[in-house]
């Protein structure tokens, strides 16, 4: 072989094979730009359905809505009907390629916080922000999927990708047990070789973040017990402390002697007295009793966050020491609730962002650090995790979740759906 031959050899090989070529970015880009309209419209459309996690019917009719955006570009669309576990279902869609790419799931969820009886119901544009429930958390996120596939369709790329879409129907208050719950979505991590989910961006100070790990989720229940009786007798032998006393004894030890970075523990609600109750939800507390009886029951309920399973199995260990040691006449039990697990940082999820990186370079967009773990919530992304390399947060931008007044930027549609096109085109091209 001749010098000039080998020469256009290495550089072929030094080439990354799966890099999206400037003919598809230009495609790419083209389709994004004409479909603006189309995809703000849509987003109205998902908003302005009511899919709170409760509406088993609205959460329907968005996965129908979906269901009528993908199986135009090929993926066969299953409905996963949820009812044994008091949920709606999941969209699961499979768009089959040539079988020698990355096998990509991608992930978003259907229904929001925002129940039919809540106020925030409309949907409205100020400038260039979309308000309404939702809009960013994450109806913006299945309309940047939407938007980056048929931008792919445009390009030509699609044809040869493997893709996987699952949307859950109940992220923002899964179905018990949350293992069932979540089967279709684990099985679909279990097939895949990389990830990606939808929720919104992370941004701060102007600079957009990767997200390579994200905190777990999990609720938790400390019940404490006392022997009751005239409060003269409190401290004493045969009264001993009391349910108050020691649950103040049991929080203040959480307090002193679990901290370590990446770690919260709060506590949601508390109740006490003789008697002391919480409903089925475990929402609302109850107690009562006079000042000159000692407590007989006391209640607390809280959430755990942590970074890693091991991390996560430490605290819990470290909790029920403190709850053991108990004061005189006392009891205790700490029950841990269903929950998400985290998403622990990885050499493979940080190798996505890498990837995703060299797309941003490649797109003369600013490069994109890794976001603080600490100032993410919880996602179904965790259920995944374990299995196959992740990243988190490549929705649109917006802020105010869960709350009245959400919003979504609706300039960060296009962009992020060109991005997340050409990061797929590059991922889809990589060999398995």
């Amino acid at each position: 072989m001749t010098r000039p031959a080998l020469a256009a050899l290495a550089l072929l090989l030094a080439t990354p094979a799966a890099a999206q070529t400037a003919p598809q970015v230009a495609a790419m880009r083209q389709t994004v730009a004409a479909e603006t309209a189309r995809h703000e419209a849509l987003l109205q459309k998902l908003v302005e359905q009511n899919s709170g996690t409760l509406n088993l019917a609205g959460v329907k009719v968005v996965g129908d809505m979906m269901r009528a955006e993908l199986e135009p570009l090929g993926f066969k669309v299953d409905w996963v009907d949820q009812s044994a576990v008091g949920r709606a279902g999941h969209l699961v869609a499979t768009h089959k390629g040539n079988g020698r790419g990355k096998r990509i799931l991608m992930i978003g969820h259907l229904d929001t916080v925002f129940e039919p009886t809540s106020p925030f119901q409309a949907y409205k544009v100020e400038g260039r922000r979309a308000v309404g429930p939702g809009v960013g958390d994450d109806k913006g996120g299945m309309v940047v999927i939407v938007a980056a596939l048929r931008a792919m369709q445009a390009a030509g790329t699609l044809k040869d990708a493997d893709i996987t879409v699952v949307l859950t129907g109940d992220e923002e208050r899964t179905g018990r047990p949350a293992i069932q719950a979540r089967e279709a979505l684990i099985a679909a991590g279990k097939a895949s070789d990389v990830a990606l989910e939808y929720e919104g961006l992370a941004v701060e100070g102007g600079t957009e973040y990767g997200t390579v790990a994200r905190r777990s989720s999990t609720s938790w229940e400390l019940r404490t017990s006392g022997k009751t009786g005239h409060s003269s007798g409190v401290f004493g032998k045969a009264l001993g402390y009391g349910a108050i006393y020691e649950m103040a004894r049991i929080l203040d030890g959480f307090r002193r002697e679990l901290p370590e970075p990446n770690l919260t523990y709060n506590v949601g609600v508390l109740a006490g007295g003789t008697p002391a109750a919480i409903d089925a939800a475990g929402v609302t507390a109850t107690g009562s009793g006079k000042t000159n009886i000692v407590a007989e029951t006391a209640i607390a309920r809280g959430d755990l966050r942590t970074l890693t399973p091991e991390q996560d199995r430490s605290v819990r260990a470290k909790m029920a020491t403190i709850v053991a040691a108990h004061l005189p006449q006392t009891g205790a039990t700490l029950t841990f609730f269903d929950g998400m697990p985290p998403m622990a940082p990885s050499e493979g999820n940080r190798a996505l962002l890498a990837t995703l990186n060299a797309v941003n370079r490649d797109l003369k967009l600013p490069e994109m650090p890794e976001y603080d773990p600490a100032k993410r919530g919880a996602a179904d992304s965790g259920w995944v995790a374990a299995d196959v390399p992740t990243l988190a947060g490549l929705g649109a931008v917006g802020g105010a979740a869960h709350a009245e007044g959400e919003w979504l930027d609706l300039d960060s549609l296009p962009r992020q759906a060109l991005r997340n096109a050409a990061f797929l085109t590059r991922l889809a091209g990589e060999k398995r």
